[in-house]
Order: C-alpha cells, then sequence, then structure tokens
C-alpha cells in the first residue's frame, strides 16, 4: 500500500523524532484519501487524520516490545 513510508520501529530505524513520524503519517492520510494536498474543505479533516495517526504510531511505538533488539545493536565478537 505506501510503499514511501518506512520502518520506524528500533533495531531497524534506531532513532525515530516526531519529524518521522509525522512523515508516516501525512504519507498514510494522503494514500488513503487519495490526495497529496486537500482542498480548503478538507483541510481540517485532512490535518485532524494526520495528527490522529501521528498519536496512534507515537504510541504504537513506544509501546511496542522488540525481542532481541539488545543482540542486534551487539558488534559481533
Amino acid at each position: 500500500m505506501c510503499r514511501s513510508i518506512k520502518t520506524l520501529r528500533p533495531p531497524v530505524t534506531p532513532d525515530v523524532g516526531d519529524e518521522d513520524i509525522h512523515a508516516a503519517a501525512l504519507q498514510y492520510v494522503r494514500k488513503v484519501s487519495g490526495f497529496r494536498a486537500p482542498a480548503a474543505h478538507n483541510r481540517e479533516a485532512f490535518d485532524r487524520a494526520v495528527e490522529a495517526v501521528a498519536e496512534a504510531t507515537a504510541t504504537l511505538l513506544a509501546e511496542l516490545e522488540v525481542r532481541g533488539a539488545h543482540r542486534a545493536r551487539q558488534p559481533a565478537a
């Protein structure tokens, strides 16, 4: 579906910021709505959707337990 959205969870992407989360949310809402930039009468709904998706994404990333993440970061002996 959204091929340009990259994986944001560690250890795949170790340093994820608010900008990364917002960019992924924006891409998702663009794809689902079919609008790159919505008309003025749809702007508020579009922006609310981006914020809701960004918030849900941040919550998801904060709550994920990635098993083996610590081992993946250690250098090989």
